[in-house]
């Protein structure tokens, strides 16, 4: 058994359907009602009092009929056409009527008999089944006039669709949309009447003020039900001419349902006298909860939107159904309109049993006849006009665009022409849908407009993110610069134009970015960083960002990412361009010849992605490029003809370019200081004599390649301060090395490396050399006694048995790194240099306790004798020896510090 409270769905989901039926699906569920309803009588009267009654017609036929004269049996059986006048004398007289008419010697028993028999074989199909069939044709027309809305691949699309249009018509956002759009048509149509009326005004005599027309008054009052089933939008204007203004305010209001946001205080209508219509502000009274369910349903419509789009299933069962129940109905006409003439009222009847009733031919008359007859013809009128309804059906499908849909009527209010026509099946769903209420596609289309959506975005953002709070998250980098990073926002917070004194801007993963004209608020922003962010700029704020912004980094995953308006920045010094490039060489499709020359105060170039060869765009900024910085991801730089050109560079960085030499381009570059080809796959370094014109050549970095030797001619760079040669291949460095006399830092560490050479010592300039990671067994002597410039000294991770005594010397000595090495006792002389106390000897625990007890306490000045006193206090900047305070610790991303 099951209760009434299960039923309570399936009559829900009824009445949420009977939005989806239109006129005539609710006309012909009525006829198949009543056409079940005259079945079901039909059949009610067939089971209780069908049945036929006949009486013989043939004269009675005896076993002894053969005894008699023929004129004997003529005259008994022949029936008298009149009645006896008299009584025989030998009968008694009986005191009853006596019954007129033929008697036919049957029992009552054979009447029963025979009308039984007579019911089966002379009464048609018609007369005995038509009641049945009726009921069965009107199921089954039943089952097939809803079957649409029941199958398994449409039931749950349209069951889904409905949900969401009962939560469309409930959320607040829809009154307060609709209401939105409608006056700001009220305005248009305000300024409309106002332009007619002063152009129908009469001239006004210059001398006379009694002949000035008064103002014309324009009444505009709009009301939308905020009810579920159907909303109400009413438009009404109306002008009075040569009236005066009426002294009631509400005759230039607009009242509403709900509140709705303020357009302004003031519409100024043109005329030669401006004529002001005060609008009273109203302030939207949306509520967080409200907006997170509105946001919530907008992504719902988009992926239902797209999910009913991407076929028309139920637009193919609808017509498949229409069809079918025409066939049905054509079915159904064509075999019972020829039965309708076989409903008689008597019937003649050749039972074969003459032996048992006495008679061969019966009459029979049908008790139902003259019902079935008039109930037949009753359902045949009904089934007509439910065969012409599914004709106008069929017509209406194949005339109709159903699979198309334009919101016509919605696109003339202002604020809703961006609604995206639709197809498929919900196109078709909202075809069906306004045959019941066209309004309330209105409210459904509030969550299709992506204009809707963005002032809901709009309202959310103003909302959480107002200018005390971006005021707060606002922070000041190492370099002094007011920073502020927003993170995976819908769009930008209009609180964010209001922050005067921001200096760097990071947007990251912000979905739609758009620049206004407010950005000139922001006096004081140089910097932008764009992480897949791809940001409009209005043309108001586009002319503000060409003459400000001087630092532009982008990060983006394909080069159509990057915004044109970037090519316009006239302004900028440095860009930082991230992501996958193009094969091409190109660094965008967009990126066309030319279009780089509007940069002509570009001086850095920073691109991390994966050229095959050097941009040809990029010759057109040579004159003012100074550091160019490729960071390939692996990529074979198989082109670099282009570096000829850019004379005037004086920083170039090739990394992960998978170079195996060092390109011939190279010497073009007069002026270039920095030449930085690390992480390649460099194996001889022999162009270095070509390097030798390169004058200004004053950094070398070659690190993490597979350089085997570094050859002599490394001489000829005589003003060279830099050299970083640092996980390579190296068992062996040149004398000619030690020739550079300015060089300043020399990097080494990773190699083979088993000797220093003690021409070392002709580098008196050097302050930093870097060992560490090699086999060096001992340093030599003239190390300690030339090189007094020394302040930092990592021989880390070699084979040094002991320290000389002469590192006394190293005055200047601050940071030193003796760890993993084979030292058994550290010299007492390390006390000499002051620069190493608080922390600056790396090594272990247990060798510096072999210090003498006043060295350890001057090298452990301010610091804990443990292992801990090498790491924790500050340091000068050394590749060797990188250190992070745990303040300083910065990420490219917010995305990247979540993980």
């Amino acid at each position: 058994m099951f209760s009434l409270s299960e039923l309570v769905p399936l009559n829900q989901h009824q009445s949420r359907c009977k939005l989806l039926k239109p006129w005539w699906e609710v006309f012909m569920d009525y006829l198949v009602v009543l056409m079940l309803m005259a079945s079901v009588l039909a059949c009610t009267e067939q089971l209780s009092r069908d049945r036929v009654v006949c009486i013989p017609m043939d004269p009675v036929i005896t076993a002894n009929t053969t005894n008699h004269s023929p004129s004997t049996s003529r005259q008994v059986l022949t029936p008298s056409p009149k009645p006896p006048t008299h009584v025989p004398r030998n009968v008694s007289p009986n005191l009853h009527s006596t019954g007129r008419g033929r008697r036919t010697h049957l029992a009552y028993q054979q009447y029963i008999y025979i009308s039984q028999v007579c019911y089966h074989k002379a009464l048609p199909l018609c007369s005995r089944f038509f009641p049945y069939m009726a009921m069965l044709q009107s199921l089954v027309l039943v089952a097939s006039g809803s079957f649409w809305l029941h199958f398994p691949h449409t039931s749950a699309r349209i069951e889904h669709f409905l949900a969401i249009l009962a939560k469309c018509c409930e959320s607040p956002w829809t009154s307060q949309a609709l209401s939105h759009a409608a006056r700001q048509e009220s305005i248009q149509e305000k300024e409309v009447v106002a332009a007619v009326v002063e152009e129908r005004r009469p001239p006004k005599p210059p001398l006379s003020s009694a002949s000035s027309s008064p103002p014309v008054t324009c009444t505009r009052r709009t009301s939308i039900d905020s009810g579920t089933d159907s909303p109400l939008l009413k438009r009404s204007v109306s002008a009075s001419y040569g009236a005066p203004p009426s002294p009631c305010p509400s005759t230039l209001s607009c009242s509403y349902a709900m509140s709705s946001v303020s357009l302004g205080s003031q519409v100024h209508l043109p005329s030669s006298k401006h004529v002001m219509v005060d609008i009273p502000r109203q302030v939207m009274s949306l509520d967080k909860s409200d907006g997170e369910q509105a946001r919530a349903l907008f992504e719902r419509v988009r992926k239902f939107r797209s999910h009913c789009e991407s076929s028309d299933v139920i637009y193919k069962v609808y017509l498949a159904q229409t069809i079918l129940k025409l066939l049905m109905v054509t079915l159904i006409l064509s075999y019972t309109i020829p039965l309708l003439s076989s409903l008689s009222f008597t019937h003649t009847c050749h039972p074969e049993e003459q032996a048992l009733v006495g008679y061969a031919t019966f009459e029979c008359i049908h008790v139902l006849s003259s019902l079935l007859r008039k109930l037949l013809v009753a359902y045949l009128s009904l089934l007509g006009l439910y065969g012409l309804l599914n004709f106008y059906t069929l017509g209406w499908i194949l005339h109709s665009p159903l699979r198309q849909y334009s919101f016509h009527s919605l696109k003339e209010l202002c604020s809703l022409r961006d609604v995206p026509d639709l197809r498929n099946d919900l196109a078709f769903l909202l075809h069906m849908l306004d045959q019941y209420d066209p309004l309330l596609a209105q409210r459904l289309s509030v969550f299709l407009s992506p204009v809707s959506e963005s002032r809901l975005l709009g309202e959310s953002l103003e909302r959480r993110w107002g200018e005390e709070k971006l005021r707060a998250m606002t922070s000041v980098d190492a370099e002094g610069f007011s920073r502020l990073q927003l993170v995976a926002l819908p769009r930008l917070p209009p609180a964010l134009f209001t922050l005067s004194q921001l200096q760097v801007l990071q947007l990251e993963l912000i979905t739609d970015a758009r620049f206004t004209a407010q950005v000139a608020n922001m006096t004081s922003l140089r910097e932008l960083h764009l992480y897949h962010c791809t940001a409009a700029v209005d043309p108001g704020a586009l002319r503000v960002l060409q003459e400000h912004l001087e630092v532009l980094h982008l990060t983006f995953t394909q080069a159509s990412e990057i915004p044109s308006w970037v090519l316009s920045l006239r302004s900028l010094h440095e860009l930082h361009l991230s992501g996958r490039l193009s094969s091409d060489g190109g660094v965008g499709r967009s990126w066309a010849l030319g279009s780089l020359r509007q940069l002509r105060h570009l001086r850095v170039l920073v691109i991390r992605g994966m050229l095959q060869r050097i941009p040809g765009e990029l010759c057109e900024v040579a004159g003012s490029l100074v550091r160019l910085e490729i960071y390939n991801e692996g990529t074979r730089l198989l082109v670099l003809t282009g570096l000829k050109r850019m004379v005037d560079l004086t920083e170039l960085l090739l990394q992960d370019c998978r170079l195996e030499r060092l390109p011939s381009a190279l010497l073009a570059l007069a002026n270039l200081r920095t030449l930085d080809l690390q992480h390649n796959n460099l194996r001889t370094l022999e162009e270095l004599l070509s390097l030798a014109h390169l004058r200004r050549l004053s950094c070398l970095r070659l690190a993490y390649n597979r350089v085997l030797a570094l050859p002599a001619s490394v001489g000829v760079l005589r003003g060279l301060e830099i050299l970083d040669l640092s996980n390579n291949q190296l068992q062996s460095l040149p004398p000619a090395l030690f020739t550079l006399r300015c060089l300043r830092r020399l990097l080494v560490a990773g190699n083979l490396l088993e000797v220093l050479p003690a021409e070392v010592k002709a580098l008196q300039l050097l302050t930093e050399l870097d060992l560490s990671g090699n086999r060096v067994e001992s340093l030599p002597p003239q190390l300690f006694s030339s090189c007094l410039e020394l302040h930092i000294l990592n021989v880390a991770r070699n084979s040094l048995n002991s320290l000389p005594r002469g590192i006394a010397a190293l005055s200047l000595l601050c940071r030193l790194d003796l760890r993993s090495n084979s030292l058994e006792e550290l010299p007492a002389e390390l006390g000499c240099c002051t620069g190493l106390h608080g922390g600056g000897l790396l090594v272990e625990d247990w060798l510096f306790l072999s210090l003498p007890p006043q060295v350890r306490d001057f090298l452990s000045r301010s610091c804990a004798p443990s292992g801990t006193h090498s790491e924790g206090h500050s340091r000068p900047d050394s590749d060797s020896f990188p250190y992070f305070c745990p303040t300083q610790w910065s990420f490219s991303s917010a995305l990247e510090s979540q993980i």
